[in-house]
């Protein structure tokens, strides 16, 4: 459906609180309100940055006090179902775009259209809205994101004299199949997939190849296809492990994070990650270890799409404070502050402003790669799919589990992400 255009000059008025909420949470006898802001900030510098915003809010707007709620990403959906059904949800809500369908076609977020300053709304890019548009209603502010990178050996990339990749001259998906070949011998793997989570780091690599996963119809219903688009990205991983045998198997069912100290010691050249991780590296890092930030591969014409799900912030519906929320929203997504906060939190901002800042352009841990990317991300093919929590984990994660350790082959994984996958969404489009 074509939604409301966020960067009209003109937008509607905003709708009233709820009535039941405002009688339960009326504004104090001197007109002062208190709004509660749940972050889901998990780093220490992320942690600090969030607080000191508040209190620079708090000091500047004595009769709107800021409650800063600490959260944790760690079950977030369930805690928020929790707190809208009992009507304690948070007024302000820090989440993630892949996480807001439900509770934005479920009626529990409000929709911001007319609620933002015309500033804000015109800075971020068109693309990075539609991630949080709903239906013909906008339910969140899309404000820090991250592309998916190559954390790479920089010695051993150097060793092989293969070629170190730029954002401007990508390796292509066969080049980086070589390269990985060329790194693995000796009880050492050319790359480490870790893939715990399997489904979004495939689905959202996959849009370089043209794949999308989720098809809407005429009638607006999706449905899962897993055509030749989409088979390319997991087809690479599948032969790495089970095939080239360059990647190693033992990572498939790792975290992250979990990867870190095989890529230290040597036992992984190359480290596909979400662009955050870098911190953790810097963090950890042995002595003279030197480290490198690479482009993913490109599809076919170079193409460097990506999937993202940005962090976002939102309303509660039953909010009696929502011009106050939207008021503080603004303020923490001013560009200085969005630069501020996508620092502490080692993304990219969605602000074209907060994005030209000096700092993110630096060649210094990888900062200008990761930039010179954020023109490429592109809403994560699963955005909008109302079912998508339970086809991605019962019939999903499985598959691709199943698939990339060799256990199934290519017809089997596409049997159960479309048949059986279908059949889970069907539930929800009737």
């Amino acid at each position: 459906m074509r939604r409301r255009t966020l960067l009209a000059a003109t937008w509607a008025a905003p709708a009233t609180a709820l009535a039941g909420c405002a009688t339960r949470r009326r504004r104090a006898a001197d007109g002062s309100v208190t709004l509660r802001f749940q972050s889901l900030a998990w780093q220490q510098e992320s942690i600090e940055v969030n607080k000191r915003l508040v209190r620079e809010w708090n000091a500047a707007h004595p009769k709107v006090t800021v409650e800063y709620v600490q959260g944790s990403w760690d079950g977030v959906h369930d805690q928020l179902l929790t707190a809208f059904e009992g009507g304690e949800a948070p007024d302000v809500i820090h989440d993630a775009s892949d996480d807001l369908a439900d509770f934005a076609y479920g009626g529990s977020l409000a929709d911001l259209t007319g609620l933002l300053p015309r500033a804000l709304t015109q800075d971020i890019p068109e693309h990075s809205w539609r991630t949080t548009t709903f239906g013909d209603g906008v339910f969140g502010v899309p404000f820090l994101q991250e592309p998916r990178v190559i954390m790479a050996d920089l010695d051993r990339l150097e060793r092989a004299r293969v070629r170190i990749p730029t954002a401007g001259e990508p390796w292509s998906w066969p080049e980086f199949e070589e390269v990985a070949r060329r790194l693995t011998g000796e009880g050492r793997y050319g790359v480490a997939w870790p893939l715990k989570e399997p489904v979004s780091a495939t689905l959202n690599l996959s849009l370089s190849t043209g794949g999308q996963t989720f098809h809407r119809g005429a009638d607006g219903k999706v449905t899962v296809r897993f055509d030749a688009a989409e088979q390319r990205v997991p087809r690479v991983v599948h032969d790495q492990v089970n095939t080239d045998r360059s990647a190693a198997r033992t990572t498939l069912g790792m975290g992250g994070s979990d990867t870190l100290p095989g890529f230290f010691d040597g036992r992984y050249a190359m480290v596909p990650l979400g662009f955050s991780y870098r911190q953790q590296i810097v963090q950890q890092a042995p002595r003279g270890f030197r480290w490198t930030v690479l482009p993913a591969p490109a599809g076919p014409g170079g193409d460097q799409r990506q999937g993202v799900s940005p962090q976002t912030l939102s309303i509660a519906e039953d909010s009696p404070y929502r011009e106050e929320a939207a008021a503080f929203i603004a303020f923490l997504l001013r560009p200085r502050n969005m630069v501020r906060l996508a620092l502490g939190d080692w993304m990219l901002p969605t602000g074209r402003q907060a994005l030209a800042h000096p700092a993110l352009h630096t060649e210094r841990r990888g900062w200008a790669t990761g930039t010179a990317l954020a023109r490429h991300l592109r809403s994560a093919p699963a955005q909008s799919v109302r079912g998508y929590p339970e086809w991605k984990d019962k019939i999903a994660t499985p598959a691709f589990q199943e698939y990339y350790s060799g256990a199934i082959g290519e017809d089997s994984l596409r049997h159960k992400l479309v048949a059986d996958g279908n059949l889970v969404l069907r539930r929800y489009q009737r």
